[in-house]
């Protein structure tokens, strides 16, 4: 059989699944073994998102259904490519390729099956970006939670352990709440297919509709909690915050399917003639991301800890993300989805870096310590003698650096990524008709512009009041041991920055037209509903 776009669809899942379960039958001391599969099966998921991206991007936007088990829409199980669904998974797979390599210097090695469930993270983001069907969501959702049970509790200590424990108490209500809202939709529908949900939804009568929007906003909440919305996300910063590092570098972007998951559905079902439920929701995801957004610039602002710090950037981001999906403008989402994709590589660069920045500093490494021997106690003398005579020993000048441009990042200053993410933004909004074109701003557009400002400059504050305490002025002078293999992952991802600020005009063309896909769902509505199952012999001849 010829591989078709439609089955390469299906390979972000099967890649990590396939791997993740044939390295259970490996023992965990062959640790080299494990993480050479683990690190192949990335690299092959980037090809493969790369490839994905291209295809959705062709012939104005084309849209890919894999149809599982071949049966016809609605009653299939259905995988769907479009542009969104593409640049998740390629952020995901640019995430998971530094993540890994950073687990390599001691993480992987704190205990039991780390790749594996890793792998398992990875096939549960993959999937929910791409389903085209609610219950299938709640599938990968699942999977995605309980691969990230066992990434938050991996390692040692006790404030990881009741981190943990919480994390999982709320997003097993969180998965109640999904389930309870999937069945009002279904129980009112008749269906679950998104795309069919699209069709019906506006057709439903009205002595129904209380049910049905009530079932929307359950479900609604549940990805409220996942995104970490006001007041609802107060487990995010903890969690994030004693995970280990290079968990809490991919769970950056655990926040982001809530986001997705509330954009692609508040314009797929009340976006284009939504009947009388038009703009459902949408002030609550207005309102509450300012919430958010306060709450995160308080959190930024009080932190001590760079983990606290790094934790409440998340909510900031989220809460940005989700009070731009409120106002429901084109322009606006497509500056939105540059700054989701620039805000998630900086924060989980910054995630990483933060182990590297603390782990000589003792209080710190009691949280985020797996062994003393990880730590390298015991050749601090022999590190002492090396470094007499040099100024700025070169690990420190490195993190000093890589600190430096994360600060630029999470505050939105020039010339990187983060500025033209919150520049695009503000310009959308001052220019609601399009550039240059005038229109009245709304008062509560002033809101959202005035807290972005203030999120920038609280980050600024907090970040150089850390970097004064860490590099100016240290409790502890010594000098933290750096593994090669540790500072290349956040390297990587600070040239992802880098590289979306050289090419930010033809990536935020691809993010506009993106926005309005989203703002004008009947080619996806169509996409799905019109695809066909294939013959047998059209399977074997199809190319």
């Amino acid at each position: 059989m010829i591989l078709t776009p439609e089955h390469l669809v299906i390979a972000p899942i099967l890649i990590p699944f396939i791997t993740g379960v044939l390295l259970l039958f490996f023992e965990d001391r062959e640790r080299r073994l494990k993480a050479s599969a683990s690190i192949l099966a990335a690299i092959a998921l980037l090809m493969v998102s790369i490839e994905l991206l291209q295809i959705s991007h062709t012939d104005g936007g084309r849209i890919v259904v894999y149809l599982l088990g071949n049966w016809a829409p609605p009653f299939a199980i259905n995988l769907v490519l479009d542009r969104l669904s593409a640049m998740m998974l390629m952020l995901t797979s640019v995430l998971a390729i530094p993540a890994l390599i950073f687990s390599l210097g001691r993480w992987h090695k704190a205990g039991l099956h780390f790749h594996t469930l890793f792998l398992l993270l990875l096939m549960g983001l993959n999937g929910a970006f791409l389903t085209g069907d609610l219950f299938n969501l709640f599938v990968f959702f699942e999977v995605m939670l309980a691969a990230s049970y066992g990434l938050a509790l991996h390692g040692s200590g006790l404030l990881r352990v009741r981190a943990g424990l919480h994390y999982i108490a709320i997003n097993l209500a969180a998965s109640l709440l999904f389930l309870v809202g999937v069945s009002l939709i279904y129980g009112n529908t008749g269906t679950l297919s998104m795309a069919d949900l699209a069709i019906r939804i506006p057709q439903i009568a009205e002595e129904s509709r209380i049910m049905l929007e009530s079932g929307i906003a359950i479900l609604g909440v549940a990805f409220l909690i996942k995104a970490g919305m006001w007041p609802l996300g107060f487990w995010l910063p903890t969690t994030y915050t004693f995970a280990p590092a290079p968990v809490a570098a991919i769970l950056t972007i655990m926040s982001k399917v809530g986001v997705y998951v509330l954009l692609r559905l508040s314009l797929l079902f009340f976006g284009e003639e939504p009947g009388i439920s038009g703009s459902f929701g949408s002030p609550i995801l207005f309102f509450g991301g300012l919430a958010t957004i306060v709450f995160g610039i308080i959190g930024v602002l009080a932190s001590q800890a760079l983990g606290r710090l790094a934790g409440f950037s998340v909510l900031v981001s989220s809460g940005t993300l989700l009070a731009i999906i409120g106002l429901t403008q084109v322009d606006i989402t497509a500056a939105a989805l540059f700054y989701l994709v620039s805000s998630t590589l900086a924060i989980s660069a910054f995630f990483m870096l933060i182990e590297l920045v603390e782990r000589e500093q003792n209080a710190i490494s009691n949280v985020l310590a797996v062994t003393r021997e990880a730590f390298g106690e015991g050749d601090e003398e022999e590190e002492d003698e090396e470094i007499i005579g040099v100024a700025i020993p070169g690990s420190i000048a490195v993190l000093g650096i890589s600190f430096a441009a994360c600060s630029i990042l999470l505050a939105g200053l020039p010339p990187l990524s983060g500025f033209i993410a919150k520049f695009a933004i503000l310009t959308a909004i001052l220019n609601p008709e399009g550039f240059g074109q005038g229109g009245a701003i709304s008062s509560a557009s002033w809101w959202l512009i005035v807290l972005l400002i203030l999120s920038g400059l609280s980050a600024l504050i907090a970040m150089v009041r850390a970097g004064i305490r860490t590099f100016w002025a240290p409790a502890v002078t010594l000098v933290p041991r750096v593994l090669l293999i540790e500072i290349v992952p956040v390297a990587m991802l600070l040239f992802m920055t880098l590289a979306l600020t050289v090419q930010a005009g033809p990536i935020m063309h691809f993010m506009e037209a993106t926005a309005v896909s989203l703002h004008e769902p009947r080619s996806y509505i169509e996409g799905v509903m019109k695809a066909l199952p294939a013959a047998p012999w059209q399977m074997e001849t199809e190319e």
